[in-house]
């Protein structure tokens, strides 16, 4: 039993090394801050760990993983303590500062994904970060491919529309 326990823990170990760069990344994206994605981290590794045994597939460990993290972010979300509104003694900048065009990964193009409601932005980040199909994102979050179709036309539809002019490409560039 001891032999068991332990090969199991190096198995858990050496994927937790392997992947959690990646996990924290897909966190941080659904979450859009890094302390709540770490503990988003933290609780999907955790409850995969409880199901280490359970898992017959290891091949789909990480969609099963990615699952965890969208239903704990979704649950998450949805207690009145985690409301992203807080109180502040100064108020932000009404000036926009804005990053100039790149292919995702400014700060300023982040702030526009991030208007995006929850399960938009989910659906976004797993078809256009993660680069994951419209049938893995569907099998993910639990829905079908054409609601996955529905919510990315409407999600960048909106895209559109919120973000700058300084952050959108020239035809040039496109």
């Amino acid at each position: 039993m001891k032999d068991r326990a332990a090969s199991r823990d190096e198995d858990f170990t050496a994927y937790l090394q392997a992947r959690q760069p990646s996990l924290l990344r897909t966190a941080y994206l659904l979450t859009g801050d890094r302390h709540q994605a770490e503990d988003l981290v933290q609780n999907a590794l955790a409850k995969l760990y409880l199901s280490w045994d359970k898992v017959r597939d290891r091949g789909s460990m990480d969609g099963y993983v990615r699952r965890i993290m969208v239903n704990e972010n979704n649950s998450l979300w949805r207690r009145a303590w985690k409301r992203r509104e807080f109180a502040t003694d100064e108020l932000p900048d009404s000036t926009p500062s804005y990053d100039t065009y790149d292919d995702g990964r400014s700060g300023a193009l982040w702030e526009v994904v991030q208007t995006l409601p929850r399960k938009a932005r989910a659906v976004v980040v797993l078809r256009y970060y993660e680069e994951l199909s419209e049938a893995e994102t569907a099998e993910l979050l639990g829905i079908s491919v054409g609601t996955v179709k529905s919510q990315t036309s409407r999600a960048l539809a909106t895209l559109r529309e919120r973000t700058p002019a300084t952050l959108s490409p020239s035809e040039e560039e496109r």
